[in-house]
């Protein structure tokens, strides 16, 4: 095996390799070139750097890396990026990786990370005397299997009567809704334009983290969304009340799998509707209907309204892989030794009060 290490910024060269490697292995639509090359653009590193591992003119695994503190590099993570930027094939395991990786980093690597593992797209390795895995989050998915009606009575009677009495009313009310699905190149600079107006009326301005066309954000999600329409496999679901735009889900799809990547509603819209959760009902019922799909993904941590939406929830892992034995034994007590710091103090017992002095014959008052 040989690795060899070039600028993040070659990226686009080795595209193609990239593209087929993830063909031969986690198959993964988040880990398509369409999907990381806009990342690099717009969230790439200047250090960061691109790593190919080859056998025999066979590329046997590809990362994209970058240094995080001394003797330390971990995949590149940007937010936007669900799963870590690392692929291997299934033929090549990570004990078998991972050292000659480490050998090969720019400096005198200690240790490397790779981050935000999907068990869904590979098998999670047992640990070893230099390879350990960590718990990240757990997360969710509906596998689109049977009928709608099979899997809506599944789900708990509380979302199914809550939802049914949000289409009561909007009825009542003369409201009707509408989902519309676009899919076209065309589409894409608009619908994130969309995006951002109704994320930009809302909590996430006034973090500054809100979708703009104009910041890294928006270039982001136009770009890669635009490339996915290219190949037909992207989707944008808008869901409005009437006239009025009310949520937003932005998706890309691929080895059959629908992945919501970002999902906003109107929060002018009263706390009585749940315009994102109506919309996710009669997506799935479209979901359900035509069997396009073989499995709905949210990622992100699993929220309360995940759990009322589906059981199907796993646990991502990170690995983390040291040059010798000894560095995993340290890391881990110092990992130990800061989880017991952060612990509040155990409160000490309260004192008991001491006993009252026994009253003796000389001791009683008298009276007079």
């Amino acid at each position: 095996m040989k690795w060899s290490v070039y600028p993040a910024a070659a990226f686009a060269a080795h595209a193609a390799a990239w593209r087929q490697l993830n063909e031969q292995s986690a198959r993964s639509p988040l880990l398509a070139p369409e999907f990381v090359q806009p990342l690099l653009a717009q969230f790439g590193e200047a250090n960061a750097r691109l790593a190919v591992c080859e056998r025999n003119g066979t590329v046997l695994a590809m990362g994209l890396l970058a240094p995080r503190g001394r003797g330390t590099w971990e995949v590149l993570q940007p937010s936007q990026a669900p799963v870590g930027l690392w692929l291997h094939r299934p033929d090549a395991t990570l004990e078998q990786l991972l050292p000659g990786l480490v050998r090969k980093l720019p400096g005198f690597a200690l240790m490397v990370g790779l981050t935000q593992r999907d068990p869904q797209l590979e098998a999670r390795p047992a640990d070893s005397a230099v390879t350990r895995t960590v718990d990240y989050i757990r997360t969710a998915r509906v596998s689109i299997a049977g009928t709608f009606d099979e899997y809506w009575n599944a789900r708990g009677k509380n979302l199914r009567s809550n939802l049914k009495k949000q289409r009561a009313k909007l009825l009542k009310d003369g409201i009707v809704t509408r989902m519309q699905i676009d899919r076209l190149p065309e589409q894409m600079a608009p619908a994130v334009a969309d995006y951002g107006r109704i994320e930009s009326a809302g909590w996430k301005a006034q973090l500054g983290t809100a979708i703009h066309p104009d910041n890294a954000q928006g270039r982001f999600y136009t770009a890669m969304l635009e490339g996915f329409a290219q190949r037909g496999h992207a989707a944008v679901y808008r869901y409005w009340f009437g006239e009025q735009l009310v949520a937003m889900d932005l998706c890309i799809e691929g080895d059959g799998a629908l992945i919501v990547l970002k999902t906003t509603y109107d929060e002018s819209v009263p706390a009585s509707l749940s315009p994102t959760l109506l919309m996710r009902e009669e997506c799935c019922q479209q979901l359900f209907a035509t069997h396009r799909y073989q499995r709905l993904e949210f990622y992100g941590k699993v929220m309360d309204w995940h759990t009322r939406w589906t059981d199907e929830i796993r646990t991502m892992y990170h690995v983390n892989h040291y040059r010798w034995p000894v560095l995993r034994q340290l890391h881990l007590l110092a990992q130990e030794r800061a989880a017991r710091a952060a612990q509040p103090p155990v409160p000490a017992p309260a004192a008991e009060p001491a006993p009252a002095p026994a009253v003796t014959a000389q001791q009683t008052p008298t009276t007079e």
